[in-house]
């Protein structure tokens, strides 16, 4: 793989409102690879998801964010969609008065313009639906109007199964879900992964809770704490924060500082 091929931020600083959030972020995400990010609250997970995004309330003080090579940091939001990046919102808007069908066709339009004649649009659209095992009544609906916690993350699943990203950031996906929600969204995003496009790109899964990663295996785990990457290792970090919590984690890291 080339050097530049990735999801890279290297020595990443971020604000917000002139607090320093972000304290020197460093973080590669391979095509095909699934990095889950934990870490407690308040730790900088959502600030570097949405600095990637290019939130213009967040901002990047130092450092570097690069996509297959390009700097992200160098285009506006919309830009490093279209470059391939996609995020997935803990907290989706509703917007009443626009369905679902129309917006999901406006999104591939605005990322991958002229990429997709109406009819094969349609063919994609309910290919994934039956991917995901989704009602075609669903598409009638108003976008999130109205949606339980697990619908409205069902449909950021189709979405980004419609839009086909280079790397996807979830932030928080199972935020707010009961059980069987959850295993809804696992088994959604272990459905797209199955497919060709889905192995084929890079995935960073930020959750507070170990509870999702029973349902989507990641290669690599991160521990962030205080606007840092403490830690890095395999599955068997997430099985340790959930038997022990955070805090032997932070007595660890201290330890060693």
């Amino acid at each position: 793989m080339s050097e530049t091929m990735g999801l890279r931020v290297a020595g990443l600083r971020a604000t917000v409102e002139n607090t320093e959030i972000l304290r020197g972020i460093d973080l590669v995400v391979e095509p095909g690879k699934i990095h889950a990010l934990m870490g407690p609250n308040g730790s900088g997970k959502s600030t570097l998801a949405l600095s990637l995004a290019g939130h213009p309330h967040y901002q990047v003080t130092a450092g570097t964010a690069t996509l297959d090579g390009t700097s992200l940091l160098d285009l506006s939001p919309e830009k490093r969609a279209r470059a391939g990046l996609f995020l997935s919102f803990q907290y989706p808007a509703a917007i009443p008065g626009v369905k679902v069908a129309n917006f999901l066709h406006a999104a591939r339009q605005a990322v991958r313009p002229g990429s997709l004649a109406p009819a094969a649009f349609r063919a994609m659209l309910v290919e994934k639906m039956d991917i995901l095992g989704m009602d075609p009544s669903f598409m009638g609906r108003y976008l999130n109007d109205g949606f339980s916690g697990g619908e409205k993350k069902r449909l950021e699943m189709l979405q980004m199964a419609m839009l086909a990203p280079k790397y996807a950031i979830l932030d928080e996906t199972d935020s707010g879900l009961d059980v069987d929600a959850l295993r809804a969204v696992g088994d959604s995003i272990a459905a797209l992964r199955a497919s060709e496009e889905g192995r084929q790109a890079g995935m960073l899964i930020i959750t507070h809770y170990p509870r999702i990663l029973k349902h989507v295996t990641p290669d690599v785990v991160h521990v962030m704490m205080d606007g840092r990457i403490v830690l890095t290792g395999g599955h068997d970090l997430a099985e340790r924060i959930e038997r022990e919590g955070y805090d032997g984690i932070r007595d660890e890291v201290g330890a060693r500082a």
